[in-house]
């Protein structure tokens, strides 16, 4: 009898775990759950799983942050996710195939999530939204998706994307039309305004701080149109809101003068590709790049970690107050301290070892040449000393990636940074589209080098014989 009772235990044991597989692996994976530890964390602090949603990433950070609507109509923040990838640089993204991350504000629509990704399970970020058409720019599915693999997207975790996942599908669910994405290149701080006060994208950033400081300040989701090639936020809204972030922004100015009256260096951060939260990085130098990805990608294809020999620390390009370059040097991570180190220790070297071709190289970054497979970033890792010049040429994440140059020259408008004022006559457009385009993402099984072409505005019918992949 005991041993009847052991199998028949066994059994269930076995029918619920290939139950459990299927729910996550199978077709069902529209209703992944939200953890159990996630409904715990919401009820401590207030919150229920139909409320709204809002998304901030930022890339500098390599962090994704869900903020869930209280009972008291405020937004607070839920959880706070380590990126495993994403790709390109700091800045927006400009035109299909340059590997950049959209920045910016975006909506995410039911009709641009995606249970059936390739990448475990994703949704599409909206880009190119009303700004960034109004601007020229090119490209589509970029996703939020799983797999340690990113051409443009941000790639978490695939137990990560699962819960992500739940929770904007539940919000949905509840009422809330689009989830907001806000897409920063970094945080807002006063010290990364400080450090990249040179960086030709700043313009952008300020305009895209307004929105930043309102969420801050009003602990609400800000309304998002576009006019005059900027976004506009609130247009006409609550003038106490008004004035504590008009408040905000002349204490953060005062801060960031301070902080260059003190010496912070004006700096432009390289990267070879992008970039991973520091504790992905640890298990990738612990564990090589084969366990990293059996561990954060057991629901995806099996693409790999990408790009894994670019997965070391930045190069700092040091400014002048003019915006020359003064030195290049590799700093151990994106990460304040590193980069300080990094910079410190280029100021303690004599001159003559900043040489003219490190210079030219940092101003203008050459295309990769087709040399000697780099080695595994486990091993680039452990090689970095952080401050010492470099003149190794800076590598960029394609051949088609943009000049230093040509992105600042596409940037000459929003050079006036948030004191320009968006022209009166200008129509203003809704970032949300009064009917939400299902964006599929068909991807071959590998990933093609080549300049693919997108119709930004093309129907439904247009991808509805394409499986979806991504």
């Amino acid at each position: 009898m005991a041993v009847k009772h052991l199998a028949l235990t066994a059994l269930i044991a076995l029918t619920l775990a290939a139950c459990e597989e299927d729910r996550y692996r199978g077709s069902a994976r529209h209703n992944i759950p939200i953890p159990s530890a996630t409904y715990s964390l919401m009820s401590e602090k207030g919150m229920s799983k139909s409320q709204p949603i809002v998304i901030r990433s930022y890339k500098k950070e390599s962090e994704l942050e869900i903020w869930k609507k209280r009972a008291d109509g405020k937004y607070a923040l839920l959880k706070t996710f380590p990126m495993c990838r994403w790709s390109g640089q700091l800045g927006p993204k400009v035109r299909e195939g340059d590997r950049m991350a959209p920045e910016g504000f975006y909506a995410i629509t039911p009709a641009q999530m995606n249970p059936n990704s390739s990448f475990y399970v994703s949704f599409n970020m909206g880009y190119p939204n009303a700004y960034d058409r109004s601007h020229g720019r090119t490209g589509a599915h970029l996703m939020v998706h799983g797999a340690c693999s990113s051409a443009g997207c941000y790639s978490m975790t695939d137990d990560q994307i699962g819960e992500l996942y739940a929770l904007v599908r539940e919000a949905q669910n509840g009422g809330q039309r689009a989830v907001q994405m806000q897409a920063f290149p970094f945080r807002m701080t006063p010290e990364n305004l400080a450090k990249h006060r040179l960086d030709p994208n700043m313009g952008f950033w300020k305009n895209l701080k307004e929105g930043s400081d309102y969420f801050e300040i009003a602990k609400d989701e800000p309304a998002v149109g576009v006019s005059g090639g900027r976004y506009v936020f609130n247009k006409g809204g609550d003038s106490s809101v008004a004035q504590a972030i008009a408040q905000k922004r002349q204490q953060d100015d005062i801060q960031v003068a301070a902080l260059v009256s003190k010496g912070t260096p004006a700096i432009k951060l390289i990267y070879d590709d992008g970039d991973q939260h520091s504790s992905f990085k640890r298990q990738l130098a612990q564990s090589g790049a084969d366990a990293l990805n059996r561990s954060v990608a057991w629901g995806s294809r099996n693409v790999g970690i990408s790009r894994v020999d670019s997965l070391i620390g930045p190069r700092v390009v040091v400014l002048d107050d003019k915006g020359r370059t003064k030195a290049t040097v590799r700093a151990e991570s994106a990460e304040n301290d590193a980069v300080l180190a990094a910079v410190r220790g280029a100021a303690e070297q004599p001159a003559a070892e900043t040489k003219p071709a490190e210079v030219a190289v940092a101003a203008a970054p050459a295309k990769p040449a087709a040399a000697a497979k780099p080695a595994d970033a486990a091993t680039q890792l452990a090689k970095v000393s952080p401050g010492a010049a470099t003149a190794e040429p800076i590598q960029t994440a394609s051949a088609e990636q943009p000049s230093f140059y040509q992105r600042a020259l596409s940037f000459v408008p929003l050079l006036g940074g948030s004191s320009e004022k968006p022209a009166e006559a200008a129509p203003v457009a809704s970032v949300v589209p009064e009917t939400p385009q299902r964006m599929v993402a068909p991807l071959p099984p590998r990933r093609s080098t080549a300049l693919r072409t997108s119709q930004l505005d093309q129907a439904d019918a247009a991808y509805a014989s394409k499986p979806a992949t991504r």
